[in-house]
């Protein structure tokens, strides 16, 4: 699976000016996805810790999932 190895790091809006988007699968601040509070978003990488993410909790694929379709992040109703 591709995910296998991904890693996801949640980081709280205030701190989107210091991720370096070479280091993330992201492109820019555009493409972040944010908790329907907007506090908090995340970004996801392959391969070694980005220095900007260093000490900061990393989440697993299934991990992520889990915590995306959470009431924080996903409100769950059906569109009409």
């Amino acid at each position: 699976m591709a995910y296998e190895n991904r890693k996801y790091v949640i980081i709280n809006t205030s701190e989107t000016g210091s991720i370096d988007f070479s280091q993330v699968n992201e492109t820019s601040v555009d493409t972040l996805r944010f908790n329907l509070s907007g506090s908090q978003t995340f970004v996801k990488f392959d391969g070694d810790t980005p220095s900007f993410l260093d000490g900061k909790t990393q989440y697993s694929h299934s991990e992520i999932l889990t915590i995306l379709t959470g009431s924080a992040w996903s409100d769950n109703e059906i569109p009409d």
